[in-house]
């Protein structure tokens, strides 16, 4: 597996595991990222996947006291070393059991403001863009930005539009919207400046919810289904 590290910070570590958003550097991301997680390692502190990379932050001091080397290596010098040899013994897989979402999604109408903003810009109707973008291979890259908040990859290109010139102060939570060609769910409300085109009645991020709170996580599958507004409300009564 290719990759490189580099320094963060005096107690953090990046490791380049490509250079674009695609699938096969998104496996690499997620291998690194389950292969430290399932180890006890002292002196780790916290697993950062993102796009292309994983950062590692570590313990500089139990860095030192752990290793048996010469105290005059630095620690980023020992993770270094302690990284490579534990890379060794990874190898990527392609995943075959990605876990599906389906995500119901009413479409424009006061959830969607920015539907027909989608559709002008790209020479559309608002019924293609919807047709577009239910029927898009998405994947979930990384979970940043606010609690909860999914990156999905997959969009058709055919749709894609810039953010906002001014960002909104306040989204409702479940709001769906497209930025360049990438599309994603808020979960929270929270200011953004995304062209909003729909709305789903799935809570995304249960902060009540101990062990998992965020309803998606790196690696899965979503699928978006249109929905109406009557179907809308009532999913949300039972939610």
């Amino acid at each position: 597996m290719d990759y490189s590290i580099r320094p963060l910070s005096d107690h953090a570590v990046v490791i380049q595991l490509g250079n674009s958003i695609q699938q096969e550097t998104h496996e690499r991301v997620k291998a690194v990222s389950t292969f430290f997680e399932a180890r006890t390692i002292d002196w780790l502190v916290e697993i950062v996947p993102a796009f292309t990379t994983v950062t590692l932050f570590y313990d500089p001091i139990k860095i030192i006291d752990s290793c048996r080397t010469s105290h005059s290596a630095s620690p980023y010098s020992i993770v270094c070393s302690q990284l490579g040899e534990m890379l060794t013994q990874l190898a990527v897989e392609k995943q075959s059991d990605a876990r599906i979402v389906d995500i119901p999604l009413c479409y424009g109408g006061e959830f969607g403001p920015d539907l027909e903003v989608v559709a002008n810009h790209n020479h559309m109707t608002t019924e293609e863009v919807i047709k577009r973008h239910s029927t898009g291979d998405y994947l979930v890259y990384m979970i940043g930005f606010a609690p909860g908040f999914p990156y999905i990859g997959g969009m058709s290109k055919d749709i894609a539009t810039p953010r906002r010139d001014s960002p909104r102060l306040r989204i409702p939570a479940g709001s769906v919207g497209i930025a360049g060609e990438q599309t994603g769910v808020y979960p929270i409300e929270t200011p953004g400046g995304w062209q909003l085109i729909g709305r789903t009645p799935l809570r995304l991020f249960d902060p009540a919810d101990d062990d998992s709170p965020s309803l998606l996580k790196a690696g899965d599958r979503i699928r978006f289904t249109p929905i109406s507004l009557e179907e809308f409300k009532a999913l949300e009564e039972v939610k």
